[in-house]
């Protein structure tokens, strides 16, 4: 009995041993197990900072002055218990700006946030300086900025996108949930002489948060219950969310006043500086592509699209022990807008029991299809329509009608590998709106069936411009 309950156990654990074994004990108990105490290090860098210091050298440095980059959300940290006193967003983005601005080795930072304090220095040093110096020992003046950074962080979004998955059984499983947040920054260049806007960039950066979690809950012997649960949350930190904004903003300023002449690269960097500006031509091209989620929309929908099928029949009727029973088909897509369109379809197909012989069908339909993501490659699809059935196999008896309308109600999911080409899959249940097909007539309700499909999806023709645009406007 003993070996028995240690075997049981064993496969128990199991489900919670998985991610041990295939994740790697080392990552997954350094996020389960609780930190170590560290000593003080240097901060962290992001992903746009090594980009933003690889720019080409300019032909002359521009002196830049930044007196107040601000938060300009006004909003405060959610928590559970609801919000407090503590913002969103850092109230740091100052020195933020003036470190990016340094980094990208295009500008000299000039002090403007603090300027009196600066005044007052001076003021002393003159008075030191007076006592013991000639007028000819003054302080040199302070210099002037050619242009001034201004603009701020003007929204933290919080729950933009969430989801999560999970699965237990018997006791046993997990789940994992994650949310998304975005912080938008604006960043403009002002020429001081004139006080026209030289340059206004916009730029954003989503913030991920997500748990993982595994718990069990199970009796392993009589009066022997066994608990246990493990997980982990993890939350990308909002100030390096904000530093890689303001980073990826200067370093968009550098490039896009290369390109519309307000300053220029070194001579010796003409090569460097077309890839660089070929590269960000592309990336506008692609932002051209990003819906309101940040999501890439290559596709553009299809006005017709062709799809041959195999498809797999599961029978519900008079008959006992029904098997699923194999078909195939044909449809026609002709989409009246990006999200809804007209579906006809035709197929052949079986309803089997393990006793009796199959009983061959043809179906036709027509379905009202809607695509709720229709730029995107993969989406899910809902469709409801009505069609005709006529079963094609001859029955001992026939004096049952062997034809009949049908009703029909379906989702499905397309994904799109190309603009041409694609696959679908969905799942029917038709209901026939008579109880005779099968040739027998019995019960309170008519028969139903179960269809399957799937096959690769030929794509033709799509929507102008025009339509795309009017289609994506909110």
């Amino acid at each position: 009995m003993k070996q028995v309950s240690v075997w049981r156990l064993g496969v128990t654990l199991l489900p919670l041993l998985c991610p041990l074994i295939f994740g790697g004990c080392g990552q997954f108990m350094a996020r389960v197990a609780p930190p170590r105490l560290g000593p003080a290090r240097l901060g962290e860098e992001t992903a746009a900072t090594p980009i933003l210091r690889s720019l080409p050298t300019p032909a002359e440095k521009i002196y830049a002055a930044v007196y107040k980059f601000r938060d300009l959300t006004g909003q405060y940290k959610l928590t559970e218990a609801g919000t407090n006193f503590s913002t969103a967003v850092t109230q740091g983005t100052t020195n933020i700006l003036l470190k990016a601005l340094e980094e990208s080795n295009w500008f000299v930072p000039i002090e403007r946030e603090n300027v009196s304090n600066l005044l007052n220095e001076r003021k002393i040093i003159r008075s030191s300086m007076a006592q013991y110096k000639n007028e000819a020992d003054n302080l040199p003046p302070l210099l002037f900025a050619g242009i001034i950074m201004e603009g701020g962080v003007v929204s933290y979004d919080a729950n933009v996108i969430t989801g999560g998955a999970g699965l237990r059984y018997f006791g046993a499983g997990g789940s994992s949930q994650y949310r998304q947040d975005r912080v938008t920054v604006y960043l403009r260049a002002v020429a001081t002489k004139t006080g026209k806007i030289l340059k206004t960039i916009y730029t954003s950066k989503t913030i991920l948060s997500q748990s993982v979690d595994g718990g069990l809950f199970r009796f392993v012997n009589f009066k022997r219950l066994l608990e246990a649960e493990m997980g982990f949350t993890s939350t990308e930190p909002a100030q390096l969310a904000v530093t890689e904004a303001i980073e990826k903003a200067v370093h968009s300023m550098v490039i896009e006043g290369i390109r519309d002449s307000l300053w220029t690269a070194a001579p010796r960097e003409q090569g460097p500086t077309r890839v660089l500006l070929n590269a960000y031509a592309r990336e506008q091209t692609d932002k051209q592509l990003l819906d309101e989620l940040g999501t890439q929309t290559p596709l553009s929908p299809p006005r017709f699209v062709f799809q041959p099928y195999a498809s797999a029949w599961q029978y519900q009727g008079d008959f006992a022990n029904p098997i699923p029973k194999p078909g195939y088909g044909a449809s026609l897509d002709s989409w009246l807008t990006p999200y809804v369109g007209l579906r006809l379809s035709a197929g052949r197909g079986q309803w089997g029991t393990r006793a009796g012989q199959p009983i061959n069908l043809v179906q036709g339909s027509l379905h009202l299809v809607l695509k709720p993501f229709p730029f995107h490659a993969v989406s899910p699809l809902f469709q409801v329509g009505g069609g005709y059935l006529q079963r094609t196999s001859l029955l001992p008896d026939n004096r049952t009608s062997n034809r009949g309308a049908a009703f029909t109600l379906g989702t499905g999911l397309e994904y799109r590998m190309s603009q041409r080409f694609g696959l679908r899959a969905t799942l029917d249940y038709v209901q026939p709106l008579t109880d005779a097909l099968d040739g027998r007539l019995a019960g309170t309700r008519n028969d139903y069936y179960l269809q399957a499909t799937a096959g690769l999806t030929v794509s033709f023709g799509r929507y102008t411009d025009r339509r795309l645009l009017k289609a994506r406007r909110p």
